[in-house]
């Protein structure tokens, strides 16, 4: 294998800079050619690729999103586009392709290794919600992010005797809420794999009053309902003020924190050495602290569970 071409796709992670600089220098390191293919497959099929040196990926580990860009490609799920993408990376001369981000990417690698592209993906979200990985690269700095939030608007909620209801990332994957929840001692956590009584959250915030609590921090998970509403219907059960932050995209910015530097670096490298040894339609994943490859199919198709230990452990020790 004489090139190998990185792209970054979907909502942007810290530590895919990390990334794309192990693969980029694990290339050059063994005599491969490395393309960088900005904006993900919608730079794939307009030939948005150029040549990367160790310079490229300088000064990048510390740096939040992805020099690469990142984009919607509505044309790559079509049959049209997808040849397309085949003849730009047959005209480029790349043999192996890397690409680093989450479901919808990963399939776009299988349907380009089915034509016979060798790929390899690596899993980039701040969601955590791919089940075959136990971490995905951006998880752990999104967690950083969350809990400094936390902090800051326990300051604030204490000072005026309020309740917060904090809004965090997560569709239908609570696991940003819930770590964040219960690293930032959020006194209840909502998320969208379990139902939530909000009468059992209304109480809490009237018992920690009684014995003299100043504040009440609620993080909840996007996939669970609208911290807007929330707040409206804790407030006029408890008479307690309560203020509404929804972090937003903040979320996904940020300098990456070591672990995910570590362990983007470690993917990078894999991924190249996987390439080199002819495999194909594989992704990787973190699973008891050892990188693991497995079909990118069956990563795909693999259920996220939530960590219900964790979760008992969050109600246990919120009373």
């Amino acid at each position: 294998m004489r090139t190998i071409g990185v792209l970054t796709s979907g909502g942007d992670a810290p530590g895919m800079n990390a990334a794309v600089r192990s693969i980029a220098r694990t290339c050059i390191f063994n005599g491969i050619r490395v393309m960088g293919i900005r904006y993900g497959y919608d730079g794939l099929i307009n030939g948005n690729i150029y040549e990367m040196n160790v310079s490229s990926v300088a000064d990048i580990i510390q740096r939040g999103g992805t020099i690469l860009g990142s984009a919607r490609s509505d044309e790559f799920m079509t049959e049209a586009g997808r040849k397309k993408a085949f003849n730009i990376i047959k005209d480029f001369g790349i043999e192996g392709l890397i690409v680093i981000g989450g479901d919808g990417s990963f399939k776009g690698a299988k349907a380009l290794s089915d034509m016979g592209i060798k790929t390899i993906g690596l899993p980039g979200t701040i969601d955590n919600d791919m089940g075959y990985t136990d971490y995905t690269i951006g998880f752990w700095t999104a967690i950083e992010t969350v809990i400094d939030a936390i902090g800051k608007l326990r300051d604030t909620s204490s000072s005026h005797g309020r309740a917060n209801v904090v809004e965090v990332m997560g569709r239908n994957c609570g696991d940003l809420a819930l770590y964040a929840g219960v690293a930032g001692g959020a006194e209840s956590i909502v998320i969208p794999e379990e139902p939530f009584d909000i009468d059992a959250i209304s109480k809490k915030i009237l018992q920690g009053r009684k014995r003299g609590k100043r504040h009440h921090i609620i993080v909840l998970a996007e996939g669970a309902g609208k911290a807007s509403e929330l707040k409206e219907e804790l407030q006029k059960r408890t008479g307690i003020e309560t203020k509404a932050t929804m972090l937003g995209h903040v979320q996904r910015g940020g300098s990456p924190c070591a672990y995910d530097r570590i362990l983007a670096t470690e993917m990078g490298n894999k991924a190249v050495e996987l390439l080199l040894e002819g495999k194909s339609a594989l992704a990787l994943a973190t699973q008891r602290g050892q990188i693991v490859d497995m079909d990118i199919t069956e990563a795909v198709e693999t259920t996220n569970e939530l960590n219900q230990e964790l979760y008992s452990i969050a109600n246990e020790i919120s009373i």
